[in-house]
């Protein structure tokens, strides 16, 4: 982080360099047709307006959030105009501030979300909001840092509306985390553990071991009929549930719930919003919570100071060359990933 203001002369260089060049994207022009959807381009290089940040990307992250956009899921809102560069989580190094930016400079390296509106991640450069990039130090790669802001933020935000304080000083409670093995449960394993909590994690076969590595103290493998019924093994009731995931009914976590205990939903359905409304009007002891994400700056640096002290890891399933995005891509839309999907610029 810088502590002065750049020199104008070093701005209008570093403005002049940038000005009518050209970068590799990856785009698609409508709604629908997955990873054979994306096309590579040759666009113009984003100019930073007031308050943001021009960035030479070195990672970023696939969240399912970007393909469901694609799919339309979100439209009309989402996205505002094609073609449509998408992906909004990066890393990389500051090379030009927009006017009104006076705490980065040139140089600094970043993490940073970018708009849903604007997108822009899966590109060699990228215009980032300063109310949503933070320093990153060098203990974090690109790789981890681009990991975090949607799947490790959303992991914080709903152990937080849990319950669950991270510092350690919480009572100790019991929490069932799902799909414990992806991109948000990863980081919602590790984020519980640090709340003090007893965690039973359910995920594939194939991932128990790494599940129990990142501090679960229980796992059930999911196509199992115990896995199936989500009931502790040790016959604990569970204060919380961190749904990261779906096809699972109430009547499958009801059960085993402790007589406060709730859901937090972080792929909500109209259904969940339904069932919601009637819990609080009802005034039913268990609920069912939908997540409603939010950007915060400060949860972000936060969670990259726990990368920084080694207290937060980065489960990275792959990566990939921008070259190669069309294959994460559809690795991402498969939803089988253990753990994060990186696509890096290069050199």
């Amino acid at each position: 982080k810088s502590s002065g203001i750049a020199p104008p002369f070093a701005l209008y260089f570093a403005s002049t360099a940038m000005a009518g060049r050209t970068m590799h994207a990856v785009q698609y022009d409508g709604y629908g047709g997955g990873a054979a959807g994306l096309k590579h381009v040759e666009i113009q290089v984003p100019s930073p307006k007031k308050d943001e940040v021009l960035l030479r990307v070195e990672a970023a992250s696939i969240n399912p959030v970007d393909w469901k956009i694609q799919k339309g899921l979100i439209r009309p809102l989402l996205p505002p105009k094609f073609p449509f560069v998408p992906v909004t989580d990066v890393a990389g190094e500051v090379v030009e501030v927009g006017p009104g930016v006076h705490s980065f400079k040139p140089g600094d390296k970043v993490v940073s979300m970018l708009s849903f509106r604007n997108a822009g991640g899966l590109a060699e450069y990228a215009v980032a909001s300063v109310n949503m990039t933070v320093d990153r130090p060098p203990e974090v790669s690109a790789a981890a840092g681009a990991s975090l802001p949607i799947a490790a933020l959303t992991a914080l935000q709903a152990l937080r509306y849990s319950g669950t304080k991270l510092d350690g000083t919480g009572q100790p409670r019991n929490v069932l985390i799902t799909a414990a093995s992806g991109g948000v449960g990863s980081f919602t394993v590790q984020l519980a553990k640090l709340g003090n909590l007893h965690v039973t994690a359910a995920c594939g076969a194939r991932n128990i071991d790494l599940v129990k590595r990142l501090g679960a103290d229980e796992v059930l493998d999911y196509k199992t009929p115990e896995g199936k019924s989500l009931s502790s093994p040790s016959g604990r009731k569970y204060d919380a549930v961190i749904h990261c995931t779906v096809g699972i009914s109430w009547s499958t976590f009801e059960p085993n719930l402790a007589v406060h205990g709730v859901v937090i939903d972080l792929t909500p359905t109209p259904w969940t919003w339904f069932r919601s409304a009637v819990k609080r009007l009802t005034f039913a002891k268990k609920k069912l919570v939908p997540l409603l994400f939010m950007q915060a700056k400060d949860d972000l640096r936060f969670l990259v100071q726990l990368v920084r002290d080694g207290k937060l890891k980065t489960v990275l399933d792959s990566r990939h060359q921008l070259t190669e995005a069309v294959a994460a891509w559809a690795k991402s839309v498969e939803g089988h990933a253990t753990g994060k999907i990186i696509v890096e610029m290069g050199e």
